[in-house]
C-alpha cells in the first residue's frame, strides 16, 4: 500500500540501522520448493512472518502475536538455489499494536542480480499478561524514510480499520447487486474445487509461546488454496497476490486445524480463491481462526497468462461469494492502480468514485505527508517570519511557504478546513462549488481560478485578457493528529468525476499534491506550512515569487495569519459541512 522504504532514501542520506531492524538471509533448498524448482509461497511466509515477530518483540521487549496482514503482490518467483533476502523493522507503535514493514529480496549468487519480490505490512499485538495488555513505547523515527513510513502508518491503519465497510458498501451498489452469473457450457462447477483438509497442531508447529505459529497457519491456507486452484485449471497454478490476512483468534498445540478452500470466481486469467482456517478440541465447536482470498494465475511455458475455464457457482452462498469476488478484484485494481505506484506515476486527475474513495483519500494524504518529510528544501526568500522553500525533483518543481500563528494547532485546523473561509484571505480565487461532501473528513470541490496574463499576474474573468478561466475539480481530505507529536493534514488532489467534465470557456487544471501541514508550537502556536507541487496549471501563479520577482506569497500569508488571529475565539462546529463558495490561489 506504499512505496518501497529503499527507494525513498535520499542520495548522501546518513546510514543509520533501525534498532528493530531484523534481517534473514536463507538460501532456498530442494526441501523448500514445489514441483517447479520454485520456493513455496506458504514457505516464504513462514519466514517473513517469523522475521517480522522478531522484530516487533525486539521493540515490544515482551511476546508479540500476528494480528494482520496486509494485501501481498508477489512480483517475482524464486528458485532454488537462489537466496531470500528478508528485512524487517518497526514502522510505528501505537498504544497495544504496532506496524512492521517487510521487504522480500532476491539474490542470484552466480550473476550477483538482485531484484525485489514483494513488500508486506503485518499488525502485530502484545501478548495479554496478567495485568493486561501491555502498553507500547512510542517510536522515534530517524531517517527520512523512517519518518516518511511512520507517517504513513497511520494512514494505513486508518485503511485497515474502514476495509470491511468498503465491501459493505461497494456490495450493496446495483452494479453489483444486478450481476449475472454468466452460464457456459463448459463451466466447472465449483464444488469440484473444494478443498478441506485437517492438521493435527504439534510442537513443531507452536512458536515460542506455544501458539500455532501465524506464519504455518498461513503455509497451510495456501497449501490447501492452491489444491483448489489447481482442480479448475487441471494445471499447476501460480500465487499472484492475497488479500488481507486476518487473525481472528489463537490456536495452541493440540488444536486440529480445518482448513477450507474453494474457487469463488474464474476471470479471464485469474482466479479467486478463498481459504478460511478453523480450530476445535474435543468436541467443542469450530472457532474461526483466519481467512483469505488469494489470486491465481496459469502461465505458458513463455510466462504468458492462459485463459481460464467459467465456474459455475453453488447456490446461495457460492452466488454470494461469486459477486463478492468481483468486488474484491475492483478493489485490487483500484489499489494496485493508485496506491501501488510511485507517487510520479499516479495519473494526476484519477476517475472517482465511492469504492475507490478510501484509496484516493489515502493517496491524497500520503502524498502530502511524504512530500512534507523531504529533507532537501532550500530557502528562497524570507520576509518577516515568512519563508519561501523549493525543492526541485525530476523535473517536478514543488514549493513550501511556511509561518507561524499564534493561533492554537486544533483552532487553525478547523479555519483552514474551512475552505469558504478562504475567499477572506487568499485574493487569488474566484469560487468554488461544494459538489458533494464525502464524510466528516473529505470533500469534493470544483474550484475556479482567475486566468494569468502576462508576466503571472492574475485577471479576473470578468476582463479576460489572457486566455481562459481555470477550473479544478479536487478532492480535499483532512486528517487530525492520529497521535501527539503528528501535525494536522489538509490535503488536496485533483480527480475526475463524470457529473462534471471540463466545460467549455474553462481550463481544466490538474493538482499532483497540495495542502498544509499544521504543528502544534505550544499551547497557543502552531507552525504552519503549505506545500504545492506545481503542475504547470499552477506554476503561473507563484513563478514570479520563486524568481524573487514579487512578494505576493509574503502578503497573502500574512492575511492568513491575521485571518487566523481574527477567528481564533469563533465557534466552528467540527461536523458542519463547507459551504459552496470558496476563493485561492495555491491550490
Amino acid at each position: 500500500m506504499s512505496r518501497p522504504q529503499d527507494e525513498l532514501a535520499e542520495e548522501g542520506e546518513e546510514v543509520f540501522r533501525n534498532l528493530t531492524e531484523v534481517k534473514k538471509s536463507q538460501i532456498v533448498m530442494p526441501c523448500h520448493a514445489n514441483h517447479r524448482q520454485e520456493l513455496s509461497v506458504g514457505q516464504l511466509l513462514k519466514w517473513m512472518d517469523s522475521t517480522a515477530c522478531l522484530s516487533a518483540e525486539r521493540h515490544a521487549g515482551c511476546p508479540c502475536v500476528t494480528a494482520s496482514v496486509d494485501d501481498i503482490h508477489f512480483e517475482h518467483t524464486i528458485g532454488v538455489g537462489q537466496v531470500v533476502n528478508i528485512k524487517a523493522k518497526v514502522n510505528r507503535a501505537f498504544n497495544t499494536s504496532m506496524e512492521v514493514g517487510i521487504v522480500v529480496n532476491c539474490e542470484d549468487l552466480f550473476s550477483d542480480s538482485h531484484w525485489r519480490v514483494c513488500q508486506a505490512f503485518a499488525t502485530f499485538v502484545t501478548q495479554r499478561t496478567m495485568g493486561g495488555k501491555v502498553q507500547l513505547r512510542p517510536l522515534v523515527p530517524r531517517t527520512q524514510a523512517e519518518q516518511v513510513e511512520h507517517s504513513l502508518a497511520a494512514e494505513r491503519r486508518r485503511m485497515r480499520l474502514v476495509h470491511a465497510d468498503i465491501m459493505k458498501d461497494l456490495l450493496t451498489n446495483r452494479a453489483f447487486q444486478q450481476v449475472e452469473v454468466q452460464e457456459a457450457e463448459k463451466a466447472v462447477p465449483a464444488e469440484r474445487t473444494q478443498v478441506e483438509s485437517v492438521e493435527l497442531v504439534l510442537p513443531p508447529h507452536a512458536n515460542h509461546q506455544v501458539n500455532t505459529f501465524g506464519g504455518q497457519i498461513m503455509a497451510w491456507m495456501e497449501n490447501v488454496a492452491t489444491i483448489a486452484a489447481s482442480r479448475l485449471c487441471n494445471a499447476h497454478p501460480t500465487l499472484r497476490s492475497i488479500d488481507m490476512f486476518h487473525f481472528r483468534g489463537p490456536s495452541q498445540v493440540g488444536d486440529r486445524l480445518v482448513l477450507k478452500a474453494i474457487v469463488n470466481n474464474a476471470f479471464k486469467n485469474s482466479m479467486e480463491v478463498g481459504v478460511c482456517a478453523e480450530a476445535y478440541q474435543g468436541e467443542e465447536p469450530l472457532r474461526h481462526i483466519n481467512s483469505a482470498f488469494m489470486t491465481f494465475e496459469v502461465c505458458d511455458r513463455d510466462g504468458k497468462p492462459c485463459t481460464l475455464p467459467k465456474i459455475q457457482p453453488e447456490p446461495l452462498e457460492g452466488r454470494r461469494r461469486y459477486q463478492e469476488a468481483i468486488a474484491r478484484k475492483k478493489i485490487r485494481l483500484d489499489r494496485k492502480y493508485i496506491i501501488s505506484c510511485k507517487q510520479t506515476e499516479v495519473p494526476l486527475s484519477v476517475p472517482w468514485d465511492l469504492s475507490n474513495q478510501v484509496y484516493l483519500s489515502y493517496n491524497n494524504v500520503s502524498a502530502l505527508k511524504m512530500l512534507a518529510t523531504r529533507n532537501n528544501w532550500v530557502l528562497n526568500s524570507e520576509k518577516n517570519k515568512v519563508s519561501l522553500y523549493t525543492l526541485e525533483q525530476k523535473q517536478v518543481l514543488s514549493f513550501k511557504i511556511e509561518f507561524e500563528a499564534d493561533v492554537p494547532a486544533e483552532r487553525a485546523f478547523m479555519v483552514l478546513s474551512d475552505l469558504s473561509k478562504r475567499v477572506e484571505w487568499d485574493p487569488n480565487y474566484e469560487r468554488c462549488e461544494l459538489i458533494r461532501r464525502v464524510d466528516d473528513d473529505d470533500f469534493l470541490y470544483r474550484v475556479v481560478t482567475p486566468s494569468i496574463c502576462r508576466g503571472g499576474v492574475s485577471c479576473s474573468s470578468s476582463a479576460n485578457q489572457g486566455g481562459m478561466v481555470q477550473d479544478f475539480i479536487l478532492l480535499a481530505s483532512r486528517r487530525p493528529p492520529c497521535d501527539s507529536g503528528d501535525p494536522y493534514v489538509i490535503a488536496l488532489r485533483s480527480v475526475t468525476l463524470p457529473t462534471h467534465p471540463p466545460t467549455e470557456g474553462y481550463n481544466r487544471g490538474e493538482v499532483l499534491c497540495a495542502g498544509f501541514s499544521i504543528m502544534e508550537v505550544s499551547n497557543t502556536v502552531s507552525k504552519i506550512s503549505y506545500f504545492n507541487q506545481a503542475s504547470p496549471e499552477v506554476l503561473p501563479y507563484i513563478s514570479t515569487d520563486i524568481a524573487g520577482l514579487s512578494s505576493s506569497f509574503y502578503s497573502t500569508f500574512c492575511t492568513c495569519s491575521t485571518f487566523l488571529q481574527d477567528n481564533r475565539d469563533n465557534p466552528t462546529p467540527k461536523d458542519q459541512p463547507p459551504s459552496s463558495t470558496l476563493n485561492s490561489t495555491l491550490l
